[in-house]
């Protein structure tokens, strides 16, 4: 499965790195792709290539817990 996220409050690379890690720990990952924006514009673009046993939901979580919004 494939879904692509609208992301808020990334502002650099180190946000970045902190998505692919916290997303990166579930299993069944194959593709973690992350377009960050300008953060006054628009939303950063998070996509998640997966198969089981992740989930949308466990993607979603992730990335709350690193620190940032999904919208």
């Amino acid at each position: 499965m494939r879904v692509e996220l609208s992301v808020s409050g990334m502002r650099c690379n180190k946000c970045v790195d902190k998505i692919e890690k916290f997303i990166g720990e579930i299993d069944g990952i194959s593709l973690i792709d992350v377009d960050l924006q300008d953060s006054k514009v628009q939303n950063s673009k998070v996509i998640v290539e997966f198969e089981s046993p992740a989930t949308q939901e466990l993607i979603t979580e992730a990335i709350l817990d690193a620190g940032f919004e999904v919208e």
